[in-house]
């Protein structure tokens, strides 16, 4: 807080401003220092590029699908273009795919021109890809960051892509069902790749059950938030807690903690404290990384609508889901997830219903056949086994000879 009296005020601004000049010239010096571009000779010669020209903030967007293009580059060249000398700088150290970063517009039009792209491919519905759509002699191909009933997957904005790739039926339902004049031919089911490679537990096994809370950020507008952490984050953990036979576990959506809501960041350092404070040999803990080396060795989730629980349905189909309703209407949440037909739901008004119910289902899961079932109807009979991934191959493979085939039909003309 600064000083009350005039002169210390005067010298908080002044050193607020002498702070602000500092950290503008070093952000200033590192991206002088930074060349515009840099590209691996191998991203000259790639068939389908995977276009980020995200931030390191939303790297995780991305991060999910490396080890899905690493694969189809065993079959063709694939690269990854960057605008972002950090997303660059970290992805340099994590990816075998070679790279090449493009800070202008105008060299990210000069890369496609020299270039062999037939396909680009896109994690996210960012500002930036419109500047990519340019390219004109590719395939543009929308895939999202993963699978979720938020309005954020049905975007009018994947009216730009040339197609959709989505997990099963009701992904397709979302944009038939929700945007004007869609083309049914653009939507491409291919279940979820990334989910074919979940890494391994990363805790180990304890003596006692394992539940995990992982709620998701609150969006960037009203309609799009489902966070649970303002309203229900602190009294779900201390039920959980509560209960003294369950291992406790809080992996929030990566944003939550630089939220700009206060409710919410007040909340998350709340979780943080009592799961810090709570009895140290049950292995309660609060975790970062990756979330599905969490799923993998979690035995009931509590999540809210969002991609956690929904990878969580694909991956781990034998073990329960509570969902979360933060805004106590039954219906609006039947309406806008699915999931809710085939899982336990803890509302704002009954959470201390939760011990309970968490109890029920470790000993008898009753809504077993109830989340096959929605399973089904989100992704088929697709299994977490390598199937996504060969759908996946298969159908960019399908649109690099379609491009071949409406470039020379062009050319003849």
């Amino acid at each position: 807080m600064p000083p009350a009296d005039p002169g210390g005020l005067r010298r908080f601004a002044v050193r607020s401003a002498n702070y602000v000049e500092r950290r503008a010239r070093t952000v200033q010096q590192r991206l002088l220092l930074t060349p515009m571009v840099l590209v691996d000779p191998a991203a000259e010669a790639a068939e389908v590029v995977v276009y980020f020209p995200e931030t390191l903030a939303r790297d995780y967007q991305l991060t999910q699908w490396l080890p899905v293009m690493e694969a189809l580059a065993r079959e063709r060249p694939v690269a990854c273009v960057l605008r972002s000398p950090d997303t660059y700088a970290a992805l340099s150290a994590s990816t075998s795919l070679p790279l090449a970063l493009l800070r202008r517009y105008e060299d990210v039009m000069a890369y496609y021109e020299r270039g062999r792209s037939k396909v680009v491919l896109y994690v996210n519905h960012g500002q930036l890809n419109f500047q990519s759509l340019t390219h004109r002699t590719a395939l543009h191909v929308h895939l999202n960051h993963g699978e979720s009933d938020k309005r954020s997957s049905f975007s009018n904005q994947a009216k730009a892509y040339d197609r959709v790739f989505v997990a099963g039926e009701i992904a397709e339902r979302r944009y038939l069902d929700n945007l004007l004049e869609f083309e049914p031919r653009r939507l491409v089911r291919v279940g979820r790749p990334p989910l074919d490679f979940a890494p391994g537990p990363v805790l180990p096994p304890g003596p006692l059950p394992t539940v995990l809370y992982a709620p998701t950020w609150e969006g960037e507008s009203a309609d799009n938030d489902w966070s649970s952490v303002r309203r229900l984050g602190v009294p779900v953990v201390e039920q959980l807690l509560r209960l003294g036979t369950v291992r406790v576990l809080y992996k929030p959506h990566p944003r939550i903690a630089a939220s700009s809501d206060p409710e919410v960041r007040t909340a998350h350092r709340t979780i943080l404290r009592l799961l810090a404070t709570a009895s140290p040999g049950a292995g309660h803990a609060a975790l970062d990384g990756d979330l599905l080396a969490v799923l993998a060795a979690t035995d009931v989730l509590v999540a809210d609508v969002s991609a956690a629980a929904l990878d969580h349905l694909f991956l781990r189909p034998n073990r329960p889901v509570v969902l979360t309703d933060v805004r106590g209407d039954g219906r609006a949440l039947q309406a806008t997830t699915p999931l809710a037909a085939g899982t336990d739901v803890v509302h704002v008004g009954d959470v201390a219903a939760l011990g309970a119910l968490v109890t029920e289902q470790l000993a008898s899961d009753p809504r077993r056949a109830d989340r096959l079932a929605v399973r089904k109807a989100y992704f088929g009979d697709v299994a977490a086994d390598g199937e996504s991934t060969a759908r996946f191959v298969a159908e960019v493979r399908r649109l690099c000879d379609l491009r071949d085939q409406l470039v020379a039909g062009r050319l003849q003309a």
